[in-house]
């Protein structure tokens, strides 16, 4: 038998497997009562605060079972159905609306006097100006520091080329995952992006969906989907959605596709349990059409 035959085939059996039992499972969720759903939501953050900061690998071990071929209308039926339900339940927002907020957001790249550098995201909102995390663009914890590391560089990707970018405001943020994490970047060039409609009076109801997009490990920008958690005792929210390296300074958009967050932080050792900084008028003082 051709083993160029056979491995496609093997893979897409596997896909087909993992997207019917993806599909099985959304099907039990989207029937359980929402009051059921907010309870486990519920649980599950209280046994990730719970949790010791523990690293983890992600490799997989054991073998896998191969499943019995799927043919192309079957797997396309499937592969239907799962969308339908994520939309029922996650009230996803139109895809033609996600590829245009996407749009609005670029990576974002430092270098220091020390010959590092680091990556995270940036927001468009406008007439140049761009919202961050002040992490990403200004060292922190630098006070007591004898020879303290200097940010001497800010480059934003866009369209294939690194413009410079300057810091025009900033939090008083001192340390990351805070209040004060924040800042306003803006490049001399003009360019070609959607500004984000921006909603500082969100409430971030508990289990509310939320849409977060970063640059997930310097690959570009990608959409995540997540729930509100709570909110903390430093003016932060708690949400489950993916916080990889790379996405602080990113957005997090409601179900209408409006910015009310950016993501800071996560806890260590767990990605899925991110921190997210709620918009404020102080953020936006020194954006002209903004503030």
């Amino acid at each position: 038998m051709s083993t160029r035959r056979t491995v496609p085939a093997v893979l897409a059996s596997i896909f087909a497997f993992l997207f019917f039992g993806l599909g099985n499972f959304l099907g039990a969720r989207q029937n359980a009562d929402s009051d059921d759903q907010i309870a486990l939501l519920r649980a599950e953050i209280a046994q990730l605060k719970r949790r010791s900061a523990e690293a983890t690998g992600t490799a997989g071990t054991g073998a896998v079972a191969v499943p019995a071929p799927v043919d192309d209308t079957a797997r396309a039926s499937i592969v239907a159905d799962v969308k339908r339900q994520l939309q029922d339940e996650m009230g996803l927002l139109p895809l033609n609306l996600l590829r245009d907020r996407s749009g609005s957001f670029v990576e974002l790249y430092s270098y220091d006097d020390r010959g590092s550098s680091s990556y995270g995201t940036a927001g468009y909102l406008g007439d140049g100006y761009f919202i961050t995390v002040k992490h990403g663009v200004v060292a922190l914890n630098q006070d007591s520091q004898t020879d303290p590391r200097k940010i001497t560089s800010v480059k934003l990707m866009y369209k294939g080329q690194l413009l410079t970018a300057r810091v025009v405001d900033a939090g008083d943020a001192n340390i990351e995952v805070d209040p004060g994490d924040w800042a306003i970047v803006k490049v001399k060039e003009k360019v070609e992006l959607t500004p984000l409609n921006v909603n500082m009076a969100y409430g971030f109801d508990f289990a509310d969906p939320i849409f977060r997009l970063g640059n997930d490990y310097s690959k570009g920008i990608i959409l995540s989907t997540g729930y509100v958690g709570q909110r903390t005792s430093n003016k932060l929210v708690t949400c489950l959605t993916d916080g990889h390296p790379g996405v602080s300074g990113g957005g997090v958009l409601n179900r209408d596709g409006e910015l009310v967050g950016i993501p800071i932080g996560r806890m260590q050792g767990d990605y899925r349990f991110s921190f997210i900084l709620p918009l404020r008028p102080e953020m936006f003082r020194k954006v002209p059409h903004l503030g």
